[in-house]
């Protein structure tokens, strides 16, 4: 039998990187995207099928899928959409300019390459959509205004997808990360240092807190899991024949669903203020 077929974005390291392993190694075909080709070449390098996928580029989206039907002869399993940035900064320092970045990548690149694929997998009569959200797609924090907001719309977009294709076979799914070791916040210093005019902000006094902690060597966060625990619930979302709507990864996910459910929105202001 022929082995499932899967794409993945954002492979260069972290949740995608692990999660192209960790397939290869259950016995799936990986296509392992990643913005860069020197990434790609790497990945190919440790037995990966990758090429380019850059979600800010309309056109390079449709070659990349085009290049990975070719390859299987115009079929395909499963999406995971799961590269993304952030741009640290307070909603108030955030320029226009910065928002339409984060959001042609975290959403518009989503929402293109997802109904592409929806096509492909409509002929064919099956198939999988998976969609990396976070803990920060239902729960904001502070400083993170333009990355909250990309993750909150996707998964507005995502629940209305779900529902609309409720009467096909294709599966829509969201995975909701919390603290993961990734190069996320390293990946995030360009944006904030190319957008964010510290100097001239209200906030400067407080922007000391924030760079610290986005300048000083990694250390775990509190309950901070590797990317092999969201490769796990992947795995349940792709192979499951009843995969679940939406999944959770880490105690702080588990624990503000719980507060988002049973507390008001006061109270959840205060627990979220002291992060």
């Amino acid at each position: 039998m022929p082995s499932k077929s899967i794409l993945i974005t954002g492979c260069s390291s972290g949740i995608g990187y692990d999660a192209a392993h960790g397939l290869k190694n259950r016995g799936w075909r990986v296509f392992a995207t990643c913005r860069q080709e020197k990434d790609c070449e790497r990945l190919r390098a440790e037995g990966l099928e990758s090429f380019p996928l850059d979600y800010a580029d309309e056109a390079n989206i449709e070659a990349a899928l085009a290049e990975c039907l070719a390859r299987t002869g115009g079929t395909l399993d499963a999406l995971y959409n799961n590269g993304a940035f952030a741009v640290p900064g307070a909603v108030e320092d955030l320029p226009r300019a910065a928002l339409r970045e984060i959001f042609e990548v975290n959403l518009f690149g989503y929402h293109d390459l997802t109904c592409q694929v929806i096509k492909i997998m409509r002929a064919q009569g099956h198939g999988r959509i998976v969609n990396c959200s976070s803990i920060l797609g239902f729960a904001p924090m502070r400083w993170r205004g333009a990355y909250n907001a990309t993750k909150h719309a996707m998964e507005g977009l995502t629940d209305t997808l779900r529902l609309e294709m409720r009467s096909t076979p294709i599966k829509i799914i969201l995975i909701e990360p919390g603290p993961i070791t990734s190069k996320i916040r390293q990946n995030s210093i360009a944006h904030f240092e190319r957008h964010i005019d510290i100097e001239n902000s209200p906030r400067k006094a407080q922007y000391a807190q924030l760079t610290k902690r986005l300048y000083a060597d990694k250390k775990p966060d509190t309950f901070e899991l590797p990317a092999s625990a969201v490769t796990k619930k992947l795995i349940h979302a792709l192979e499951s024949p009843r995969p679940k709507p939406r999944y959770y990864v880490t105690t702080p996910t588990y624990v503000m669903g719980l507060l988002k459910r049973v507390t008001s929105t006061r109270m959840l202001d205060k627990v979220l203020a002291k992060f």
